[in-house]
């Protein structure tokens, strides 16, 4: 009843009447999408944003690391978000294998990027005899930009969209119920995470690594990162659309969304490391020198 209400209603907002489009530009069989652009963008501003971090004093590595470390993460990223979103998400491709290597169709998973960032850190700390834990904590700061413009190309694609709202910017998104049925107005769910996941976490993020000494404690930037992200996730699940694929399941009965679901373990390893950091405090001794600044 609040679909169809709510859809017949026309003061709201029809995704179709803002001209958006998932394709910037076409150039003979080659598409660039503004979710390829995303990721583009959010690494590229990672990039320069890590190169501001490691120039204050105490950072976990030189300048001549930073370069090899981006094509980790990068690797981490892409590797990490398809494979998450498969094992998460995707479970129907395993009947059909060639689909996993079609990321143009899109399908990734944030909580398989974040574990795949991590594998890749750790072992280019390994490789360099770094300190991955510091490593992360820088990293963690730079993630916003790419967490936020992804968010931002959801919504360009009109995808990920939120539950029936009535709410006068709730904005009516196609084909988002059976055909014959009128598509309701929904939450733009996807503009909610790209506040809360980029500007909302990179103040926060922000703030502890310039106006504290969090640096100089192992574990708590990226303990920030994941207490706030984890909390926003698990919050912007409730105005959501539920995902298809978990209808009649149980996650469905107990009205539990799988985000939602694999943000506990996020906020639960982030308070964990908040509370241990202070523990984990060291001299910290420049990368390229042997003065003790902290």
């Amino acid at each position: 009843m609040l679909a169809a209400g709510v859809a017949a209603a026309p003061d709201h907002i029809r995704f179709a009447d803002l001209g958006l489009h998932p394709v910037i530009v076409s150039i003979g069989r080659f598409d660039l999408r503004w979710y390829s652009l995303a990721y583009i963008t959010g690494i590229l501003l990672g990039w320069w944003y890590l190169l501001k971090l490691i120039a204050q004093p105490g950072s976990p590595m030189g300048r001549r690391h930073v370069d090899d470390l981006v094509f980790y993460a990068t690797l981490g990223i892409i590797l990490g978000g398809r494979i998450g979103y498969i094992l998460f998400y995707g479970w129907s491709m395993f009947a059909h294998p060639l689909q996993m290597l079609k990321l143009w169709d899109g399908g990734m998973s944030l909580h398989g990027g974040v574990l795949g960032t991590t594998v890749a850190i750790i072992w280019f700390a390994r490789v360099n005899r770094l300190d991955w834990l510091r490593i992360h904590d820088y990293v963690a700061c730079c993630a916003p930009f790419g967490l936020c413009f992804g968010r931002l190309a959801n919504f360009i694609n009109g995808e990920l969209w939120g539950r029936a709202s009535d709410l006068p910017w709730a904005i009516v998104f196609p084909h988002t119920v059976p055909d014959g049925l009128l598509d309701p107005a929904r939450h733009p769910s996807q503009l909610y995470e790209a506040l809360l996941e980029g500007p909302l976490l990179f103040a926060v993020l922000w703030f502890a690594f310039w106006r504290t000494r969090a640096r100089y404690e192992p574990g708590k930037l990226v303990g920030l990162f994941l207490l706030v992200y984890g909390l926003a996730r698990f919050a912007i699940e409730f105005v959501r659309e539920p995902d298809g694929q978990f209808a009649g399941t149980l996650f469905a009965r107990w009205g539990f969304h799988m985000g939602q679901f694999l943000c506990l373990p996020m906020i639960a390893g982030g308070l964990w490391l908040i509370a241990t950091a202070r523990a984990r405090r060291v001299r910290v001794t420049p990368i390229a020198g042997d003065v003790q600044v902290a």
